[in-house]
């Protein structure tokens, strides 16, 4: 999502043309990523990237998403502009595809849960798109262990696959998903892909003083003076195992039985470089005691909250 609007062109092509050559190929990206309403600006330049050839799209598992509005000017507002409708999933997607300069997309998101529209029509919408060969898996992001059941049971009787991922926001600092999604998720056989796993970077280091984008803003500032106690613990830890906390964050995500990999989302080429060393950490058990007892773990429910 940082493609576009933050990194430039020719740093995301480098960014996505280093992925490759360090064995990284999936991408995820949403329809409305770029954040000027309707353009699609970052599926555009990636579809750019794959215009370019040399097996660029042939090598890249591609994630994208779709629930947010599209509509462009008078539009805007309009029903069948967002959401999940039968008649704007297959509109969405029409769209990708051409944003992306692709002729199939194989994991194709529900950026939100859309509570108005039944699980039977969107199952149809979706297994037209697949029967027509484009998309090829079905995943959600930001859905509840509620939602990704009744999703399940709904595919079930329609003897469709159904979601084979979540997306969800998940990181040391925020570890709700352990209550039921994780579980869910686990049961039904869906990879999870946790978004923010650096929880807007403030678990990359903030008490020494460390620059970044993200971390001036209020919400960080405030974030930090609340839990610095905390963050000199985590960062302390870090330190005695001579790692950056960045990536013992996220080799902690690699640690987590339902994970299938966090998304890093790089906004330059020394911060991809940089993400792959997380691949390399081991932690045992001793260590992974030490982190939960920073950031208290939840138990799976309904164990958490069952006396």
């Amino acid at each position: 999502m940082n493609f576009g609007p933050i990194t430039t062109k020719e740093d995301s092509f480098a960014i996505m043309d280093r992925a490759l050559e360090l064995g990284i190929n999936f991408f995820d990206t949403a329809d409305v990523y770029g954040w000027k309403t309707g353009e699609g600006i970052t599926e555009q330049l990636i579809g750019e990237w794959f215009a370019l050839g040399g097996e660029r799209r042939e090598r890249v598992v591609l994630a994208t998403k779709l629930y947010g509005s599209m509509g462009k000017g008078v539009r805007e507002n309009w029903p069948n502009t967002g959401r999940l409708s039968a008649k704007y999933i297959r509109e969405a997607c029409e769209a990708s595809l051409k944003r992306l300069k692709t002729d199939y997309i194989d994991l194709y998101q529900m950026h939100h849960v859309a509570r108005e529209s039944s699980w039977e029509e969107i199952w149809e919408a979706y297994e037209v798109l697949r029967y027509q060969g484009k998309i090829v898996y079905a995943g959600s992001s930001n859905f509840a262990g509620w939602h990704i059941a009744k999703a399940q049971e709904a595919a079930k009787r329609r003897n469709f696959l159904g979601l084979v991922t979540e997306q969800s926001k998940y990181s040391l600092l925020q570890r709700d998903v352990e209550l039921e999604v994780g579980p869910a998720c686990l049961d039904y056989g869906l990879g999870l892909i946790p978004w923010s796993p650096l929880a807007g970077g403030v678990l990359g280091g903030v008490t020494k003083g460390q620059e970044g984008n993200r971390r001036n803003s209020d919400w960080v500032k405030d974030l930090i003076k609340e839990k610095y106690k905390t963050f000199e613990k985590w960062e302390a830890l870090c330190d005695k195992l001579g790692e950056t906390p960045a990536d013992v964050a996220l080799a902690w995500t690699l640690t987590r039985p339902f994970v299938t990999a966090p998304i890093i989302g790089p906004r330059t080429l020394a911060q991809l470089e940089g993400s792959v060393r997380a691949c390399e950490i081991t932690l045992d058990e001793k260590t992974l005691a030490k982190i939960d007892a920073i950031f208290p773990p939840f138990k799976t429910a309904p164990e958490h909250y069952a006396w």
